[in-house]
């Protein structure tokens, strides 16, 4: 039988799952890729665009988006810059969908 010597086994390669070094992903961020700004200025975090269709309302667009007519004031907060009364928004008009 042979006998390994302590230099012996510094010497192998690890072989033992626990052995084996984990990759180190502590600098990997997460988030877009894009450094250019949003249209209004602000950082979007994650939202969709949605162009409005004819007959559209941002209850319907909420209901669609959401499961919940009554969220409508999300996208109207959203996009307080281009809308300014709730029952007024147009075919063609790209909101905001937080």
């Amino acid at each position: 039988m042979s006998r390994i010597t302590r230099d012996a086994m510094a010497d192998r390669t690890p072989n033992d799952k626990q052995d084996r070094k984990k990759p180190d992903f502590s600098n990997v961020r997460s988030g877009s890729s894009s450094t250019a700004p949003s249209p209004s200025g602000a950082e979007t975090t994650g939202g969709t665009t949605y162009v409005v269709q004819s007959g559209d309302s941002l209850s319907k667009i909420a209901q669609r988006h959401y499961g919940d007519a009554g969220a409508w004031r999300r996208i109207f907060e959203a996009n307080r810059d281009q809308i300014d009364d709730p029952d007024l928004i147009h075919p063609g008009q790209k909101l905001r969908l937080p």
